[in-house]
């Protein structure tokens, strides 16, 4: 007569290591690092950007009726719509800014952040100085730069003549002082 099979339970139980077995150990690696908690920096929740509409075509030029510079989110600067919003449907928002001088530190150095997906800077005319999550930079015409979502920053100074070109997504955002 056959031997009767065991139930694939008992077999599985079988395969298991014996209880009083020692688990083999991992040699220990030692860090000369100390070991500090990482400061949690704000984030803002991004808007998520829907599905890309048919965009417009589009055209402004700075002779343009509408297209003269107006207050905006800063006392100290000045915005010009290009006019990327509409013919996005919202999805992108595009502007030149313009910072007027004399640059007063105590308006202009409060450090906040922005909830994006994408924000990108290119400097016109002049130069600007900022502070990006503790490193300091000097953008000067012809300078571009990327500010990701979130990211604590400030402006610490700039010329009188600072001018540049701004492109956001999504085309509406929240900013938040810190």
């Amino acid at each position: 007569m056959p031997a009767a099979k065991k139930p694939a339970a008992k077999k599985a139980a079988a395969k298991k290591p014996a209880a009083n077995k020692p688990a083999a150990k991992k040699p220990a690696i030692k860090s000369t690092a100390a070991k500090k908690p990482a400061a949690a920096l704000p984030t803002l929740k991004v808007s998520t950007v829907t599905r890309w509409k048919p965009q417009k075509f589009m055209a402004a030029h700075a002779s343009d009726k509408g297209q003269q510079f107006r207050k905006g989110l800063r006392s100290y600067a000045s915005y010009r719509d290009l006019g990327i919003s509409k013919a996005t449907g919202g999805v992108v928002q595009a502007h030149v800014i313009r910072l007027h001088g004399p640059c007063d530190p105590k308006v202009v150095s409060i450090r906040h952040i922005h909830g994006v997906q994408f924000q990108f800077l290119y400097m016109l005319k002049g130069w600007m100085e900022g502070e990006y999550n503790g490193r300091r930079e000097r953008f000067e015409e012809g300078a571009c730069w990327i500010q990701p979502n979130s990211i604590p920053h400030t402006v610490l100074n700039y010329s009188d003549d600072c001018e540049m070109i701004e492109l956001i997504l999504p085309g509406t955002f929240e900013t938040r002082e810190l």
